[in-house]
């Protein structure tokens, strides 16, 4: 428990450094704001782990591998990776190459995600059963809950310090010694059964073919930027460019190719080739169930939290701009967001036994958007720590609130049969669209303001609602 507590914490602490705390990096030093934008479509990564998660099931790191068995060499080399992008991000915090910011910032996303990946299958392998699991689980939790005050303000305070003791250097890189924590723990626990050679030999080699593997990562992911950069350059795209009619139109991609393919797998047999697939079996399974009504359903998962994804990358310059400084914003972001997040948590798994799954679903969409109006309420008071205290407070609850009842709904949709694939496809599905929207977030700021802005994104949390009649009444298509 201990373990996965500082496992927790460890994925918590990056994500909050090319996110929230980038986003506040890049604003003081200049950077336009739809470019600040253009960055949220870093946070698209997590979306698409599935795509490389197979390797970690197939591959050894070697070394680590050998001594410490699959899952923990996965883990131990994440580590070096998350360690080795947060200090390259401390040494170029001046933010003078915004690709170099960019490379870095992607570099520290996928290998958060490839932590989180590892210590997800190392924990199923070692405690299969749900009572195992519980404890577990919420270790995990909690030390990533633990890690938005530690990232959410920590960093800030630590940036907001002058000479020695305080910048944006100084920052990432205290926070990455402190996601760093779990690798000499594990470097220290027992071999993995049939694990041979010596300790220091393997770690020794494990962090040789590491160094390798992290720059060969790089080099990738610094092509395959390049590439898009130039893509966007020849297609005139810029910080002036209003790129919100074309992320609009890239959203409604998947729900077209949804709607095509629908015919064919609602004629799919059981025992055919389209639904037996290992591959795709699960997700063809889940629109075979429930055929039209699931692009109704994936309409109202993209929706339902798309104004938390919306705020979350321009509130805190917003609120820069009113005139709050790194410190308090930095103490707001401490045990204030952590308390109201976890009472709205609370709150949420207390109703949802309690309530219909829709009068729940419901009052999540409202607090909801009673969070992102409140940022509007903000900007027309004056600068006081106790408004941007209560203003982050209904922000913190309503997010916690919904996101509890989200998770609740979304178990409730899958096929007992395939719960991991359906359940991993719904939540990555219900955070591509705000995420690839959210990165047009600096354009519609340019355009509409920011009161236009947060008022959209709380009337989005709200567009949801529309959808609950239907849905309640809901019911898949059962086997024949």
């Amino acid at each position: 428990m201990a373990l996965y507590g500082l496992l927790g914490f460890a994925a918590g602490l990056p994500f909050y450094m090319f996110s929230t705390v980038l986003v506040l990096r890049l604003q003081a030093h200049g950077v336009a704001l739809a470019v600040i934008g253009f960055f949220a479509w870093v946070q698209l990564l997590p979306t698409f782990k599935f795509v490389w998660a197979p390797l970690l099931d197939r591959y050894d790191v070697p070394g680590f591998g050998r001594f410490w068995g699959k899952r923990r060499g996965w883990i131990m080399l994440a580590q070096l990776g998350i360690f080795s992008a947060m200090v390259a991000m401390a040494l170029t915090s001046a933010d003078t190459s915004l690709p170099l910011t960019a490379l870095f910032a992607t570099l520290l996303a996928f290998w958060t995600t490839t932590l989180e990946v590892a210590a997800d299958a190392w924990r199923i392998e070692l405690y299969p059963t749900k009572d195992q699991q519980g404890p577990i689980v919420a270790a995990n939790l909690w030390g990533y809950r633990t890690a938005m005050v530690a990232a959410g303000s920590g960093a800030l305070l630590i940036a907001d310090g002058t000479g020695w003791f305080g910048g944006w250097t100084l920052a990432y890189l205290g926070i990455a010694a402190a996601a760093a924590l779990p690798f000499p723990v594990l470097a220290a626990m027992r071999p993995d059964l049939g694990g041979g050679g010596g300790r220091w030999a393997a770690l020794a080699t494990g962090t040789l073919a590491s160094i390798g593997i992290l720059a060969a990562a790089c080099a990738v992911t610094a092509a395959v930027g390049w590439v898009l950069l130039g893509l966007a350059s020849r297609a005139g795209l810029g910080a002036d460019s209003n790129v919100t009619p074309y992320v609009l139109g890239l959203c409604m991609v998947p729900f077209l190719a949804m709607a095509a393919a629908l015919p064919a797998i609602r004629r799919a047999p059981a025992d055919g080739r389209l639904r037996g697939s290992a591959a795709i079996g699960p997700y063809v399974d889940f629109f075979w169930r429930y055929g039209g009504a699931a692009i109704l359903l994936m309409a109202f998962v993209s929706l339902y939290r798309m104004g938390d994804v919306l705020a979350l990358n321009l509130s805190k310059p917003m609120i820069k701009e009113l005139g709050y400084s790194l410190t308090q914003i930095g103490r707001a972001d401490s045990l204030v967001a952590l308390l109201a997040s976890m009472v709205g948590v609370g709150l949420a798994g207390w109703l949802v036994v309690r309530w219909r799954m829709g009068a729940a679903l419901a009052m999540g969409a409202v607090v909801a958007a009673i969070g992102n109006f409140g940022f509007v309420w903000l900007a027309h008071q004056p600068v006081g720590e106790t408004m941007l205290y209560a203003a982050t407070a209904a922000d913190q609850f309503g997010n916690g609130f919904a996101g509890a009842v989200f998770v609740v709904y979304l178990s409730l949709l899958v096929n007992p049969r395939y719960p991991g694939a359906q359940y991993a496809f719904l939540t990555g599905f219900a955070f591509l669209l705000p995420r690839l929207l959210a990165g047009a977030g600096g354009s519609m700021v340019n355009t509409i303001g920011y009161d236009g802005f947060f008022l959209l994104s709380g009337a989005l949390s709200l567009a949801a609602l529309p959808f609950l009649p239907l849905l309640v009444r809901l019911k898949p298509r059962e086997d024949a």
